[in-house]
């Protein structure tokens, strides 16, 4: 098969072609149709997160056919489509697997960082961590729903159901998902984006946003919560000068710049700053029968898997409105 590689952190990617991956037992061989392009990949090629397998075959909003069943599989069929998230794997026996937490877990196995993932043409996964997609909608627009959609839903469902006029921080692929289905219930979203960066704002209007602005400017009103998906630690204090007294600040991302000093005073007020991290399988159920029910649409750009590099570039360079997805 095709695929992509990462052999070391900072380098480009490299094209390659290696032996076809056969499911072991509970395992789905899946031929790839679309492969969104996350930052936490670009955290991952530009050695942000340390922990990678190397050489690792990125990727992690992965939509596909299954083309072979391990020993053991039941509930998937050939041909059927399914998706394949970031979490792809937990132990089930820590203290966090028992506790409902699996996006805890203590050893876990993370799709594209510690198992090759979908800049391929075929991928395996543990059939456990892969969702049935149905037939409605075009892989390539699915594929971001299935980490950016996710975590943009748990960042959401993290900041609180009263939370009526939220910020959102950083306004790419999550914000754009997450910011339809905020609408739909009914919130207010203040949206800020780089400083003079005109196309994201007028993107985040055309979501549903009630305002979009610079990060450098004040929010037009007191926010009940924020969620920031830039990885700009600098933004923490900004942000919790914009709540509200007992307003919850949520950092989205896996990976952050250090966050500056900041007077007491900002989070004084019972403010709540909290992370959220990973993935259950129950997001991404709950998630995944909401989407079309909002309908959320996804703006994407296709390159060819052979031009990931490129499509890693434009993302890390802030020229993507809305997400980069990969097509074998």
């Amino acid at each position: 098969m095709k695929a992509m590689t990462l052999a070391a952190p900072g380098q480009p990617l490299e094209q390659a072609e290696l032996p076809d991956p056969q499911p072991g037992p509970g395992q789905l061989q899946v031929r790839v149709s679309a492969c969104g392009v996350c930052r936490t990949d670009l955290h991952v090629v530009d050695g942000d997160l340390t922990e990678a397998k190397l050489p690792i075959v990125p990727g992690h909003e992965i939509v596909g056919r299954v083309s072979a069943l391990g020993d053991g599989v039941d509930g998937f069929e050939l041909g059927q489509r399914v998706g394949i998230p970031w979490l792809g794997h937990t132990c089930g026996t820590c203290p966090y697997c028992k506790q409902g937490a699996e996006n805890l877990c203590d050893a876990p196995g993370f799709t594209g960082y510690q198992i090759d993932g979908g800049y391929a043409e075929l991928t395996v996964a543990d059939a456990d961590y892969c969702f049935a997609l149905g037939e409605d909608g075009d892989d390539a627009a699915l594929a971001p729903l299935l980490c950016a959609g996710l975590i943009g839903y748990r960042s959401l469902v993290m900041a609180g159901e009263d939370a009526r006029r939220l910020g959102i921080y950083g306004f790419g692929a999550a914000a754009h998902i997450v910011t339809q289905v905020a609408a739909w219930q009914g919130r207010e979203i203040y949206a800020f984006t780089s400083p003079g960066d005109r196309a994201a704002q007028d993107f985040a209007r055309s979501m549903g946003a009630a305002w979009a602005g610079g990060s450098d400017e004040s929010s037009p009103a007191e926010l009940d919560a924020a969620i920031i998906f830039a990885p700009v630690g600098a933004l923490v204090p900004a942000a919790l000068r914009a709540l509200r007294k007992g307003g919850v600040l949520v950092c989205g991302g896996i990976h952050m710049s250090d966050i500056p000093a900041f007077p007491y005073r900002d989070l004084w007020g019972e403010r709540v700053i909290r992370s959220v991290a990973n993935l259950t399988r129950q997001d991404a159920i709950d998630f995944l029968a909401l989407a079309p029910r909002v309908p959320v649409r996804t703006e994407v750009v296709a390159y060819p898997l052979a031009r990931a590099n490129e499509a890693l570039a434009d993302l890390r360079s802030g020229r993507l409105t809305g997400a980069a997805v990969l097509i074998p």
